[in-house]
């Protein structure tokens, strides 16, 4: 389909590599994904980063642990939809609680999803509120697979908790930090429906990412050929992330 020029009624007419030559040509396109790694950029240093604070948080012997863990991972079973409603709410510009409780410091309200500086970042908090918790559960399970009599053993020998967790913790989690690494990586190129129900691409395309600018294309100037090409664009870069993820998992022996 990506060979064709097709607007789904009719037949499609095969033009070649003429869509990925418009495609490269296109400066919306070429938009759609510096916005898409800008977008990557806010969020999977802080997704992988958080999700690893929380994980060793909740992993020690404190009180209300469990209680802690399931308000984290809550969000993630919420629809992205809902998700964007909610968010929609709590970032508006008048009546949103954001900048009502931003007010008691000082701090004017923010147009935050009407604005070309802010849309992107109130967008990214949003996706890192909604998903963190399913990093914090992979942590939480790499974390519990380190036996605990290897930290202990550190700690008898006068490791600082630093220490610990640069020596082994850090070493022993490396897989499970690729693997959270590269899912962030693939989930986070393929955003779509938070920012299809926050901002819809706005405000002057500030927001436009790629996995929309393909549904645009295909659903609503039904450029169904035009639209595969950008997929297989999409599917390229998750191949590549696919690829370096097993390169990296062969290099720390966690697969075979």
């Amino acid at each position: 389909m990506s060979l064709t020029k097709w607007n789904i009624v009719g037949q499609a007419k095969f033009v070649g590599l003429q869509n990925f030559i418009d495609l490269f040509r296109d400066t919306n396109f070429t938009r759609s994904l510096v916005n898409t790694l800008y977008f990557m950029f806010l969020t999977v240093p802080a997704l992988v980063i958080g999700g690893l604070l929380i994980a060793m948080l909740v992993d020690q012997s404190l009180k209300g642990r469990v209680v802690t863990r399931t308000l984290v991972f809550m969000p993630y079973v919420i629809m992205s939809t809902v998700v964007g409603v909610i968010w929609l709410w709590i970032l508006d510009a008048r009546f949103g609680i954001l900048n009502y409780y931003l007010s008691f410091l000082g701090i004017r309200p923010i147009a935050w999803l009407s604005s070309v500086n802010w849309a992107m970042p109130a967008v990214a908090i949003a996706t890192i509120w909604w998903t963190i918790g399913f990093n914090m559960i992979l942590f939480l399970a790499g974390l519990q697979d380190i036996p605990n009599e290897l930290k202990e053993a550190a700690r008898i020998d006068g490791a600082s908790s630093w220490q610990v967790f640069w020596s082994i913790t850090f070493p022993l989690l490396s897989p499970t930090m690729i693997v959270v690494v590269m899912l962030t990586l693939i989930n986070t190129f393929q955003v779509f429906a938070q920012v299809y129900v926050m901002t819809g691409g706005g405000p002057a395309m500030a927001t436009l990412t790629v996995v929309q600018y393909m549904y645009v294309q295909s659903f609503q100037y039904y450029r169904l050929g035009y639209g595969s090409a950008i997929a297989y664009v999409v599917f390229i870069f998750l191949i590549a992330f696919i690829l370096l993820e097993r390169k990296l998992l062969k290099r720390s022996g966690d697969l075979n």
